[in-house]
């Protein structure tokens, strides 16, 4: 399946909920679900919509979790196979692993304003990981690993303006951030009850369980 590369603001509204995708523009009245909140191709004049099923509900959960951390599914479901490998509740297992992709901990540290964009700095080989350039969104951060910004790309513009801006993110608590430096590192592994996912992580389970 191929990424998807079309309005990220439709998937806003295929699912009916603010995913927070496009960072800032979230907060404003530009975002789609303020503006208009039935699905794309819905025809908002109908008075009212299918009912789904069971298997409808979890399978928009499933997707709401997908496009929140902007995964294809064979790298949702990936996780998911891993989660359920590792001893423990499945649905926790899922969620921390999906909150220790490197791309998701430089968004929490405030180095980007979506996900999306953090993983676009990680591509672009801005970000050093226990000094080390690593350029893969999926890999996944472990207690005691430093994140910071390669030497060079502290002479961008972008890196200017993140770090006038770096006071305003609220940090996670297994995370932690040096805002003279800019340098994050991760605390301990993200605690799934701090986690504020804006899907059902139980209803994920079920769907692949089935």
């Amino acid at each position: 399946m191929a990424r998807y590369t079309g309005p990220t603001c439709r998937l806003c509204r295929r699912v009916g909920d603010k995913l927070m995708l496009k960072g800032d523009r979230c907060y404003t009245s530009k975002c789609a679900i303020e503006r208009r909140s039935v699905p794309p191709g819905y025809n908002a004049t109908a008075k009212r919509r299918p009912r789904k099923s069971e298997r409808g509900l979890q399978l928009l959960e499933k997707q709401k979790a997908r496009y929140t951390y902007g995964l294809l599914e064979r790298q949702f479901r990936k996780f998911f196979t891993e989660a359920e490998r590792l001893p423990g509740v499945t649905g926790e297992n899922l969620l921390i692993l999906l909150e220790r992709r490197l791309d998701n901990v430089v968004y929490r540290l405030g180095f980007a304003s979506s996900r999306g964009q953090a993983r676009q700095i990680v591509r672009h080989g801005h970000i050093l990981v226990n000094g080390r350039k690593t350029n893969i969104p999926s890999y996944l951060v472990k207690p005691g690993d430093v994140i910071a910004w390669r030497e060079s790309s502290k002479k961008s513009e972008y890196y200017k303006m993140v770090s006038q801006t770096a006071g305003d993110a609220v940090i996670p608590t297994w995370l932690s951030l040096d805002k003279q430096k800019l340098t994050g590192k991760v605390v301990s592994l993200p605690n799934p009850q701090d986690i504020q996912a804006k899907f059902d992580i139980k209803s994920i389970v079920e769907y692949y369980s089935r």
